[in-house]
């Protein structure tokens, strides 16, 4: 859970009149939702709302959430430009309540969980899948933090405690198939936050109809 120092620091990056991610979903999030038969999407953590606009474009039934007021409004603006509606919640992870297996999608975009809660939170959005259902995940990696220390505009938590290593995020998903899991390089281009060279991990899961 976010303290009041990082609500604000969240909400001030996010008042800028840019979308300091851009407006432009992240490529894997594209790739693997349009593979997908379109149904209802949960995106965490969403902030200015790029990869929800594009799920609701794409005919899904978006709900995304975030604790930065100041995301929020700049997720519905984007919205708004874009033909399209949102159901955009401002609540926490720890305090996030949905129904189980009510969700055809889940996708953490850089959705970045301390230690302590990571496990917690990553099974607790299991649970909303529905059987059959979808799990998109990219992430920074432990490695990435050599890219900060050359690159200012590379993005990503400081804080390496917030950074993920590929074993950890495989074991915190024990009830999935997992069909992708692997960390990687990549050359970001998503606004003036995430730019340039990045170690993620990516992942794509699927929870058993049985």
């Amino acid at each position: 859970m976010m303290t009041n120092s990082e609500i604000a620091y969240w909400n001030d990056r996010f008042s800028v009149e840019e979308y300091v991610y851009g407006k432009e979903a992240n490529e894997y999030f594209k790739q693997k939702l349009l593979m997908l038969t379109p149904g209802k999407i949960l995106l965490p953590a969403e902030g200015e709302g790029r990869n929800a606009v594009f799920a609701a474009r794409s005919g899904w039934d978006v709900i995304a959430f975030d604790q930065s007021n100041a995301g929020k409004i700049k997720a519905e603006s984007l919205a708004r430009a874009n033909g399209v509606k949102l159901d955009y919640r401002i609540i926490s992870m720890a305090d996030a309540q949905f129904e189980n297996d009510s969700f055809d999608a889940i996708a953490l975009i850089f959705a970045h969980f301390d230690d302590a809660n990571r496990l917690q939170y990553h099974q607790k959005l299991i649970q909303y899948l529905k059987p059959g259902g979808t799990l998109i995940l990219e992430a920074f990696t432990k490695a990435h933090i050599q890219n900060q220390k050359e690159n200012s505009q590379a993005g990503g938590p400081k804080d390496i405690r917030l950074l993920y290593q590929i074993e950890d995020l495989k074991n915190d998903f024990p009830s999935l198939i997992l069909e992708e899991y692997y960390d990687t390089e990549v050359t970001l281009s998503e606004g003036q936050h995430h730019l340039g060279k990045a170690n993620v991990i990516r992942i794509l899961g699927k929870k058993p109809t049985i």
